[in-house]
């Protein structure tokens, strides 16, 4: 049979549009490009232009650009857990770090502050029960379940409880202090854990009772047997709490702990709150005899003068306050001048981190109450601890060192730094602490800004200042090799760094040689009782007849007429000012009144707040 000859294909054929198709007749399709014109032609191919050039063009900076998630399209996951992710929906960094404040944020306010009723050195000695564990095993929540609180940093990370946390808790009609310690692995040298392990060994030896918190989910770990084995050598009644039993079922599995040599096992689940009340039983049960003591006689003295010098001064409506009929509007919390009686300063020692706030609160209190490290980020929960002096509490609040948001990962860390801000605006008064050989940093000048805009009194306090003055034989600093500091050269470049805060006095301490501690005692009662002063009406209008207005640099279009002025509320001390004119105060007008103020009636420390009321506003809405 003669070999099949394959036709050639003509010259119109060449080309793929017009080849025919094998097997089925397919109709030959027709070119979009042929059935249009020329101009339509020219429109369409400048639209494909546009599209593809807006496609390649970035819309954002290049500074983000250039750290964008690679899409689908860009790059296939090679194996692992790359490929098993592959197929989601891929979040932009910058989105998720904004998400991740935002749920730091609504957790913070479920947080509570430290609360003045809890103390250390209360005249009644109440009976004391720690709770210790391993880390991540839940201890931090049922602390916060007994005290009916969030006190506690709580979240999936380990480690995120450090120093000793105090709380109160009632039951059967008796009050019981409580400390969450820190996660214990005794055998752990490195820095940290070492450090949480001494901080919780303080709080279990002077407890009266002790609960040792386990996971029952897990296996029994050698932290946990080691714990055991030392808790049970103290001699101390020890109850375990075998925890995460949320249901009745799992109750079974508790009873597998008791290798551990515990008599008094307990399942409980500490977040829904099952089992708790047969703990509380048997704790309480062996707690020692209840003491009362007799509750201390008030001594008032004093107290009625001032409040006939309320009543009789400032006390006294303001003039005017209700002639226009105007509900007040919601503005910055004040407080009324009755409240400028306290027997308690709660103090906030804020700063960057790693400039010695730990080493700063054990030095208030001569003890090692906080844990100190060279590492940053140590703080997580605030510390507080009650000082007292002279008949007078001081409670010292250790706040977490407050970073830029885009130096914190985790979300323990974020938490500390939003509370460091909560508790500052609780506070009084405001240790601002300066790491003397790194200088006024711009993380200084914005944390002093929250204290500042807060209506906090400040102090700024020069810390590590024995590094600036300790010199060798040769006459020059140990650790640099330069001259040695002068303060008063030091003190200019803050007040330079820190113009805003010119009222704030300012202390050079040495924390960790105890230098300096006492004067910083009397420069915080000395703010916190100016920051409670209160001028009456009329010594302030005599003082703003004697004022010389000319000498303020203010344009025209914003000067105003002070008919009169008062003060309306303490801590901070704010002035109501009468006027012809309702407009906002010229900074340069405020500036320049409240160091008119200063120079006259001092507020040292306190920075003062001014509200504007025009006489005539109503007769200008008429």
């Amino acid at each position: 049979m003669a070999p099949k000859i394959k036709k050639r294909l003509g010259k119109k054929h060449r080309q793929a549009s017009t080849r025919p198709k094998l097997g089925k007749s397919v109709p030959k399709l027709k070119g979009a490009v042929k059935e249009v014109s020329p101009k339509q032609r020219k429109a369409i191919a400048a639209k494909k232009a546009a599209a593809n050039a807006k496609a390649k063009t970035p819309t954002r900076s290049p500074d983000k650009e250039h750290r964008r998630v690679v899409g689908e399209e860009q790059m296939r996951p090679q194996g692992g857990e790359d490929r098993a992710n592959f197929g989601k929906k891929q979040v932009d960094p910058e989105v998720a770090e904004k998400r991740a404040w935002q749920n730091a944020e609504e957790i913070a306010t479920t947080l509570t502050l430290v609360t003045a009723n809890v103390g250390h050195h209360e005249p009644t000695r109440l009976p004391l029960v720690a709770i210790c564990g391993r880390p991540n095993v839940g201890k931090s929540t049922l602390f916060n379940k007994l005290t009916q609180t969030r006190r506690s940093i709580v979240g999936d990370e380990p480690g995120i409880t450090r120093d000793r946390i105090y709380g109160e808790v009632e039951w059967a009609g008796r009050d019981v202090r409580l400390v969450d310690t820190g996660g214990v692995i005794p055998d752990d040298e490195a820095l940290i854990p070492s450090e949480i392990f001494r901080q919780a060994k303080v709080g279990l030896e002077e407890a009266d009772a002790i609960i040792m918190v386990v996971d029952g989910r897990t296996e029994l770990a050698s932290p946990d047997m080691e714990l055991a084995r030392l808790l049970l050598r103290g001699g101390k009644p020890v109850f375990l709490a075998v925890n995460k039993m949320d249901t009745s079922e799992m109750f079974a599995a508790a009873e597998n702990f008791r290798r551990l040599g515990f008599k008094n096992v307990c399942p409980i689940s500490a977040e829904h709150g099952t089992g708790i009340g047969d703990l509380l039983d048997e704790v309480w049960a062996a707690l020692p005899p209840e003491f009362v003591a007799e509750e201390p006689e008030e001594n008032l003295e004093g107290f009625e003068e001032e409040f006939e010098e309320d009543m009789d001064g400032g006390g006294d409506p303001l003039p005017g306050a209700q002639d226009d009929g105007e509900e007040a509007k919601p503005g910055r919390r004040l407080r009324s001048h009755g409240e400028h009686i306290s027997r308690e300063t709660k103090v906030a020692i804020i700063g960057r981190p790693n400039v010695g706030k730990s080493t700063l609160l054990n030095a208030f209190t001569g003890t090692e109450r906080a844990i100190v490290s060279p590492i940053a980020g140590t703080t997580r929960d605030a510390v507080d601890e009650v000082v007292e002096r002279d008949g007078h509490n001081f409670r010292f609040i250790d706040t977490a060192g407050i970073r830029r948001k885009g130096k914190t990962k985790l979300m323990a860390e974020k938490l500390s730094v939003i509370m460091s801000r909560k508790h500052l605006e609780a506070a009084d008064v405001s240790l601002l602490v300066i790491d003397a050989a790194e200088g006024v940093a711009a993380a200084d000048a914005n944390i002093g800004g929250y204290a500042h805009e807060s209506g906090r009194s400040v102090i700024i306090i020069v810390n590590k200042w024995d590094l600036m003055t300790e010199v060798g034989p040769d006459g020059m600093r140990l650790f640099d090799g330069k001259p040695p500091a002068d303060k008063k050269i030091y003190e200019q470049q803050v007040r330079d760094s820190l113009k805003y805060l010119d009222y704030a006095p300012l202390l050079f301490v040495s924390a960790a040689e105890d230098k300096g501690i006492e004067e910083v005692f009397k420069k915080v009662e000395l703010v916190s009782r100016e920051r409670r002063k209160r001028v009456s009406t009329g010594a302030m209008n005599r003082f703003l007849d004697k004022i010389d207005f000319q000498r303020a640099s203010v344009p025209m279009k914003k000067r105003i007429r002070i008919y009169y002025m008062t003060q309306a509320a303490v801590a901070p001390p704010t002035f109501v000012l009468f006027t012809d004119r309702d407009v906002k105060l010229h900074f340069s007008y405020e500036r320049f009144l409240a160091n008119e103020i200063r120079d006259t009636f001092k507020f040292i420390g306190s920075p003062i707040w001014f509200k504007v009321k025009a006489r005539n506003k109503k007769k200008e809405k008429e």
